[in-house]
């Protein structure tokens, strides 16, 4: 079978526009509520909201790969490339290559894509690599660009990009397509299509030797951020990353046809529930302001260390909640002082808790008595 690549009409994507309607129109109603959420939000805090949304994107667009990523080393990176404070937690070339392109995504949204863009993206994210022949630049091996897993005698090819002699042209032809279907374009698309469209479009490309997934993911925040007017801030890569098989799967599906409708559809349905999560982290943002507000100064060391801990576990918390364990290895205090600290959470209303002997855990309480 053909790639897509080697179809007739290539790139000429069909889809059915009036199934991809409704979500669409979701989608510009959720953006709403986001933007909504966001105000509610003092000004003060809305740098932190955002350094707290950036790092989990960027942490999650690496996971995908496979990369893991120092948390404090990525909001340190983002911190300085938005001109805040960056602490004085050190930076690492991985962590501020991502961290740094992130920005620009963010800063940078409204700016017709240019070729440079891409390049000056992929030189950010992997400036750090010395195995790859070419940083900054498309791919110029003469070695076919292939996705395969399993044994290596037994490879299977999941996917083979074009030559790298063809992309040039074909990276012609994505850009003047990605400006020409924005706002103000003489083709315009309405927001999920675009996004969808230009990520498969993209990666069916495979442009570069490595990072081809998280510049793709990348374009299609810039894409979403075009058409809403604004950064999405939205959890797509964390989205993705939690349905990881079936992300890789319909992109294996669909670079073997024309017809992508249920790519559409699953990817729409994939920023929907994104834009669900970022309204939950806004939501834990907020609660969580409101939470130090109600209980300020009033724990001590240990009791603060521990409740930072926690609400560093985002909207989720601990898996199964905190227990006195997780307790004794976070403050490194004796177990009686330990248990004495909970309790007296407890009784402030800080925590609740839930069980009994060795099953007892303790959640954040984010709803004021």
């Amino acid at each position: 079978m053909p790639w897509n690549w080697e179809m007739p009409g290539w790139p000429d994507f069909r889809y059915d526009a009036a199934a991809m309607a409704p979500l669409e129109q979701r989608f510009l109603l959720s953006s709403g509520e986001i933007l909504g959420a966001v105000h509610h939000v003092s000004p003060s805090e809305r740098d932190q909201l955002r350094i707290d949304l950036l790092s989990e994107e960027a942490m999650q667009t690496s996971a995908i790969e496979g990369e893991m990523l120092d948390r404090q080393s990525v909001q340190s990176s983002l911190r300085r490339h938005l001109g805040l404070s960056p602490g004085t937690y050190p930076t690492k070339p991985r962590e501020q290559g991502v961290a740094e392109m992130m920005v620009d995504v963010y800063s940078t949204y409204a700016v017709p894509l240019t070729q440079d863009t891409l390049f000056r993206w992929h030189g950010m994210l992997l400036s750090h690599d010395r195995h790859l022949e070419a940083i900054g630049a498309y791919r110029r091996h003469g070695d076919a660009m292939q996705i395969v897993s399993g044994r290596q005698d037994q490879p299977i090819v999941h996917f083979e990009a074009p030559a790298s002699a063809q992309v040039p042209r074909e990276m012609d032809r994505y850009t003047d397509w990605f400006n020409r279907t924005g706002p103000g374009g003489a083709d315009p698309l309405p927001a999920l299509t675009r996004a969808g469209l230009s990520h498969l479009y993209f990666e069916s490309i495979h442009p570069f030797e490595d990072g081809n997934g998280r510049l793709g993911r990348a374009l299609a925040e810039k894409s979403l951020a075009q058409n809403i007017g604004q950064p999405s801030l939205i959890a797509l890569a964390f989205t993705i990353e939690r349905a990881r098989k079936a992300y890789y799967d319909q992109l294996e599906r669909h670079q073997k046809t024309l017809d992508v409708t249920p790519w559409l559809d699953w990817f729409a349905e994939t920023v929907l529930t994104a834009q669900q999560v970022t309204l939950d982290r806004v939501g834990f943002f907020i609660a969580k302001a409101h939470f130090y507000d109600r209980f300020r100064d009033r724990f001590n060391d240990r009791q603060a260390k521990a409740i930072t801990r926690m609400f560093r576990e985002g909207p989720d918390g601990f898996k199964g909640g905190l227990s006195a364990e997780n307790y004794l290895s976070i403050t490194g205090t004796s177990r009686a002082t330990a248990t004495r600290d909970l309790q007296g959470l407890v009784e402030m209303g800080a925590l609740r808790r839930t069980g009994a002997l060795r099953h007892t855990r303790y959640w954040l309480n984010l709803v004021a008595a």
